[in-house]
């Protein structure tokens, strides 16, 4: 005997569809589900690499801004210690310009002439002394004023009425100290 489904085909057709429908939107669901899973993870792990270098960077920064402070401490260290050196070198280049300096005030000294005291301030001498003559006072002048390492003598104090000296001229006079070096410069 032929069989007739009289079942509503149709119905059950539909049905079948949607549970595919259903199936297929799950399924979808869940793979995006994951894609953003796996998005937000990838982009976690990118985050914290990106922080990782970050925090790199600022650790480097903090060492270089250290070698910076301890290289300006060491600069200021090398200045301290050229300018030790240069002053050295000018102390130990000026030790014999002394004695020139009493040499050439030795050879200046006229006759008649006499030098009490000597003092030296920096670059300026004072001599006091007693000489027989005013005349002999300006030839000392002379004399230092044609000296090398001696220039610009200046006469401060000129007295001849003094009891200790009577008929002498005591003068005071100062002259400024020079080097033949800065001299040759100079011109």
């Amino acid at each position: 005997m032929p069989q007739i489904n009289l079942l509503p085909w149709r119905e059950d057709q539909r049905r079948e569809k949607q549970r595919q429908f259903i199936n297929i939107a799950a399924g979808t669901a869940i793979l995006m589900v994951g894609v953003i899973v796996l998005v937000h993870l990838r982009m976690a792990g990118v985050i914290e690499e990106q922080n990782n270098r970050n925090q790199f960077l600022k650790d480097q920064i903090v060492q270089v801004d250290k070698d910076i402070k301890e290289i300006e401490t060491l600069e200021k260290e090398k200045s301290a210690l050229l300018a030790r050196m240069k002053v050295i070198q000018e102390l130990q280049g000026s030790r014999p310009e002394i004695v020139h300096i009493f040499d050439e005030i030795a050879k200046a000294i006229p006759d008649k002439v006499f030098l009490l005291n000597t003092t030296r301030k920096g670059r300026e001498i004072d001599l006091i002394g007693v000489a027989d003559s005013n005349d002999y006072v300006s030839e000392l002048m002379r004399n230092l004023n044609n000296s090398p390492w001696l220039t610009n003598p200046r006469l401060t104090v000129i007295q001849s009425n003094k009891k200790e000296y009577p008929g002498a001229s005591w003068f005071q006079m100062k002259v400024s100290q020079a080097s033949p070096k800065t001299q040759k410069a100079d011109k």
